[in-house]
C-alpha cells in the first residue's frame, strides 16, 4: 500500500510539473479576430505569418488563436470595438467599416492618389505614428496600417468608359469608395467584402470595387465576367489596420511586449501592404483563365477619370476643415512620404 501511495503521489507530482512548465511556456494566449475566411491571402500570407512569428520570437509563451470570418460573433463593423471592449484581443479591419470614425487615413483613399502599396502603407504608418495614434486610434495599439493594391471594377456587364457606370449598382468597401463611385454615375453600395457573393447572386449589386487577390476567395470571377483595371494607376484603394487592445497590450510582460513591438510598426505595415499588392496577379491569372473579359482603361485615357474625380478633394478637404484638420497638409505630407519611399526603393 504504502509503495502504491507513494508511486501514486510521485506520478501526480510529475504531472503537476508537467503541467506548471506547460503553463509557464504558455503565459499569454492571443485572440485575433478578421472577417474573411481563413484561406484567403491577408489571413494567410499576413496574419498568419505575424501569428507565427510571435509566437516563435515568444518561445511559445504567446499564442495566437486565430478567428476567420466573425467566429467570435458581431458584424465586421464592429470588430474595432470589439478589440476595445475586450471581446477580441486583436483585430484585423477595414477602418471603412465605419464612415467617417477614422478622418485621417482617408487621404490614402482619395481617387488616383496611391500608385505603389508599399509606399502607401510606408507613408500610412508613418503618419499614424505622428498623426493617428493619439486621435482617432488613441483606444487601440495599431500593430499594422497599410493598404491594399489597385482597386479594379468587377461588373455583370462592360465598363470602358465613364459613361458606362452610369446606373450600376456597386458594392463599396468604404465612404470615400463610395463618393468616387457616385460621381462617376455608379449607385454605391455599403457592405462588408464577404457580403460580396450572395449579393452577386441575386442581383441585388451589378458588381463590386475589390482589388484582385480577394477575388478568389469570393469567387468573383465565377459570378461575373467583366473587370475594369486602370493602366499604371490606383483608382482608389482601402486602408487597413490590425489594431491590440490596449489594456491587454499594456498589461504583457516587457518581453513580451517587445515581441509584440519588434514584430509590428514599419516593416511589418510595408510588408502586408506589398504582399496584398503581389497577391493580385496570381488571382488576376484565374480570371484569365476562365477567359473573363478584362478591360486595361489606357493612361491616356484616365485623364478623363481623374478630372471626373477631383472634386472629391475639394469636399474632403473642405470635410475636413469642419473637424479642425487640415486635410490639404494631410495630402501634402501623404505625398512627401511616399515619394520619399519611392526615392529609397
Amino acid at each position: 500500500m504504502a509503495n502504491r501511495y507513494t508511486l501514486t503521489s510521485l506520478t501526480a507530482a510529475a504531472a503537476l510539473a508537467l503541467s506548471s512548465g506547460m503553463a509557464l511556456a504558455q503565459e499569454v494566449t492571443l485572440r485575433l479576430h478578421q472577417f474573411l475566411p481563413a484561406q484567403a491571402n491577408v489571413p494567410r500570407l499576413v496574419l498568419d505569418v505575424w501569428a507565427d512569428n510571435v509566437e516563435r520570437d515568444s518561445g511559445g509563451r504567446i499564442v495566437v488563436e486565430r478567428y476567420p470570418a466573425m467566429a467570435l460573433g458581431g458584424t465586421p463593423p464592429e470588430l474595432m470595438d470589439q478589440v476595445i471592449d475586450g471581446i477580441a484581443d486583436l483585430a484585423w479591419t477595414v477602418n471603412g467599416f465605419t464612415p467617417g470614425r477614422f478622418p485621417r487615413t482617408e487621404v490614402f483613399e482619395l481617387p488616383f492618389f496611391v500608385e505603389d502599396a508599399r509606399a502607401a502603407s510606408y507613408a500610412y504608418r508613418t503618419m499614424y505614428e505622428s498623426q493617428m495614434a493619439e486621435t482617432e486610434f488613441a483606444d487601440v495599439v495599431v500593430l499594422g496600417n497599410w493598404v491594399h493594391g489597385p482597386g479594379v471594377i468587377h461588373t455583370s456587364r462592360p465598363v470602358q468608359t465613364i459613361e458606362d457606370m452610369r446606373g450600376l449598382k456597386l458594392r463599396t468597401p468604404s465612404r470615400m469608395v463610395g463618393q468616387f463611385l457616385g460621381i462617376l454615375g455608379a449607385e454605391p453600395i455599403g457592405m462588408p467584402v464577404t457580403a460580396i457573393p450572395e449579393n452577386l447572386s441575386r442581383g441585388v449589386i451589378d458588381g463590386a470595387v475589390i482589388p484582385w487577390e480577394v477575388t478568389a476567395s469570393l469567387r468573383v470571377p465565377e459570378l461575373v465576367q467583366n473587370h475594369t483595371e486602370f493602366e499604371s494607376s490606383y483608382p482608389y484603394t482601402v486602408t487597413f489596420t490590425l489594431s491590440m487592445n490596449r489594456e491587454r497590450y499594456e498589461s504583457l510582460p516587457d518581453d513580451l511586449r517587445a515581441v509584440i513591438d519588434q514584430n509590428s510598426g514599419l516593416e511589418f505595415s510595408v510588408f502586408a501592404g506589398g504582399t496584398q499588392a503581389d497577391s493580385d496577379g496570381p488571382a488576376r491569372q484565374l480570371a484569365v483563365d476562365r477567359g473573363n473579359n478584362i478591360i486595361t482603361i489606357p493612361e491616356a485615357e484616365v485623364a478623363a477619370w481623374r478630372t471626373a474625380a477631383q472634386p472629391i478633394y475639394d469636399t474632403w478637404i473642405a470635410d475636413m476643415a469642419a473637424q479642425g484638420i487640415d486635410g490639404q497638409a494631410l495630402i501634402d505630407e501623404a505625398r512627401r512620404l511616399m515619394a520619399e519611399y519611392e526615392a529609397a526603393n
